[in-house]
């Protein structure tokens, strides 16, 4: 999902032939008419991968407790901002270097803000696809994704202060330099490393990192007994988390049909559908285990798995076969059931289960492309390149070998400093109370650990 040099070619699957919308540097120019036709499917998937933030917002409270509510919103309505600005400072061109090293070319060799373009920036000239400004606007909606992922994770025990700090650090720096690897045109991209729309770029950079958090925070109080298993504590709000979790799917198409890079109307109607159909099949996939495993249906189970679904597909929508797509769905939704269950089972407290949606079936999603496309050629002439397990499993790894000890180190220094966790006491009465002096409803202060 390169913004900054896209690649035109075809992909073969089984016989059906998909266009690439995306563009050769010499490719000739489209028409004014054409450049506006992608620009605004561009903007459009830009509104609507923003819509997503919302959805996050929303299932995160809804499998949370009332008292923790206003914590969490206010948590990802400042995630958004810090996504933003940190991105036009320095995220866009520490993840686009061009020609230059990353660090020293971007990062020490700017004042300021590090956008800006001049009028070819917004004309096909700069890219037939969208305009310099698009291009930005677009990429920055996905950077605080990473650390709404976290936030979910570390939620009900977490300082606010603290993980502001840390999305600051770890979106600013941590994100957009391992985004380079792939979408920048990096060491991964010269290897054939293929990740669509961010399985691996942005759904297990934030599954690391949040799983760093959860490690060192612990869990919350009252979740585990010595000898007498897990203590359920539930969601406060089902219908907020049906909520959350259709306004991510409807984002997915802004998420996944915006990474065509154009509006390709090939490309992107058949990776909107296999998309949509990596999500029902999520939602199959964990309804049977869940049924089977738990005996009963659990609504909490079925929602993750969509959302499992739509992980697992976001790395190769544009290169596996439908079928492949409705399989990858159904594993990454079943998978979603047992990885909640084992994480309680070693006791890592996820209250959202992003460590299993986002982690988990973000590197099966990476690893499937492997699979399931493995031989196929993407893009064409010197920039086409064919994909292989091997190198899937190459990129897979070496995010985590980055992204976990990062996170860690960055959690670690600050629990070494000024804390990470309140105080049991807070969490009891919640952090609505306690960090923000308010209630997300009125008259409903809980001081129970339920």
């Amino acid at each position: 999902m390169s913004m900054k040099k896209a690649v035109a070619g075809v992909v073969v699957l089984g016989g059906l032939v998909c266009t690439s919308a995306a563009w050769a540097d010499d490719a000739p120019g489209v028409s004014d008419e054409m450049f506006a036709i992608n620009n605004v499917w561009m903007m459009v998937s830009t509104f609507l991968v923003f819509a997503m933030h919302l959805g996050f917002a929303t299932v995160e409270a809804g499998l949370t407790r009332a008292k923790n509510t206003v914590n969490i919103l206010f948590k990802n309505t400042a995630i958004v901002a810090i996504g933003l600005l940190t991105y036009t400072l320095i995220g866009f061109n520490l993840m686009y270097p061009g020609g230059e090293g990353w660090f020293i070319g971007k990062f020490l060799g700017f004042a300021g803000f590090g956008i800006g373009t001049d009028a070819t920036g917004l004309t096909s000239a700069y890219n037939p696809g969208y305009t310099y400004w698009t291009d930005f606007l677009f990429q920055g909606m996905f950077a605080a994704t990473a650390a709404t992922i976290v936030s979910g994770a570390v939620a009900e025990r977490v300082k606010l202060s603290s993980f502001l700090i840390f999305s600051t650090l770890y979106v600013a720096l941590i994100y957009p330099a391992v985004g380079s690897w792939k979408w920048g045109g990096g060491w991964l991209a010269e290897r054939g490393f293929h990740d669509f729309a961010g399985s691996t770029l942005v759904h297990s950079v934030g599954g690391w990192a949040a799983l760093a958090g959860v490690l060192l925070l612990g869990p919350r109080t009252g979740k585990y007994f010595n000898g007498r298993g897990v203590k359920p504590i539930m969601g406060h709000n089902m219908p907020l988390l049906t909520i959350g979790v259709f306004l991510l799917w409807l984002g997915w198409f802004g998420f996944n049909g915006g990474s065509v890079l154009s509006a390709d109307p090939g490309a992107v109607s058949y990776v909107l559908t296999t998309t949509s159909l990596a999500a029902a099949a999520g939602i199959i996939g964990s309804m049977l285990v869940s049924w089977n495993v738990q005996k009963k249906p659990d609504l909490s189970m079925v929602l993750n798995g969509c959302l499992a679904g739509l992980v697992g597909i976001t790395a190769g929508a544009d290169v596996v076969s439908i079928r492949a797509a409705v399989l990858i769905g159904l594993l990454c939704g079943a998978v979603a059931v047992v990885s909640v269950i084992a994480f309680d089972k070693i006791k890592i407290d996820d209250p959202v289960g992003a460590t299993t949606v986002h982690l988990v079936c973000g590197v099966l999603g990476t690893l499937f492309v492997g699979i399931f496309a493995n031989g196929a050629t993407v893009g064409a002439g010197a920039d086409a390149y064919t994909i292989s397990l091997r190198t899937q499993v190459l990129g897979a790894i070496s995010y985590g070998a980055i992204c976990f000890p990062a996170a860690f180190l960055i959690f670690a220094g600050l629990k070494a400093s000024i804390g990470i966790r309140v105080s049991v006491e807070e969490e009891v009465k919640g952090l609505d109370i306690g960090e923000h002096g308010m209630e997300a409803y009125s008259g409903f202060q809980i001081f129970t650990t339920q």
